[in-house]
């Protein structure tokens, strides 16, 4: 199992959004790096823009991204960088529905690591 850091800093969050790929799903937007730097790590970032609501909203917005992206980190592609971000939609939806979209975006993307 490989390491899960956070992105912390904003030029790192900034080279995603400007040079990453981007793939949307119903819930969820999902902007990625892959990254030869950091061989055995994944980095991940959430980003829940202030249009969705006021600051309990969004809190809880990241929590559930945080939460639905956990169990299938382990199945990523090591040395990925990956901003997660919530649509409107997402806002009232259950971890659940949100972990299936991303597990879509991430098959969809080929993401996942050869088991």
């Amino acid at each position: 199992m490989h390491k899960v850091l956070k992105l912390r800093k904003g030029w790192e969050f900034d080279s995603i959004f400007r040079t990453g790929i981007r793939a949307n799903g119903e819930l969820v937007r999902l902007l990625y790096l892959r990254d030869d730097n950091i061989s055995d790590a994944l980095k991940f970032g959430l980003a829940v823009g202030k249009r969705l609501g006021k600051a309990h909203v969004r809190v809880r917005g990241r929590r559930i991204l945080r939460e639905a992206f956990r169990p299938l980190s382990a199945r990523l592609v090591p040395g990925l960088s990956i901003v997660l971000g919530l649509k409107p939609q997402g806002i009232s939806a259950k971890t659940q529905d949100i972990q299936k979209d991303l597990e879509r975006l991430f098959r969809r993307k080929k993401l996942f690591a050869e088991s």
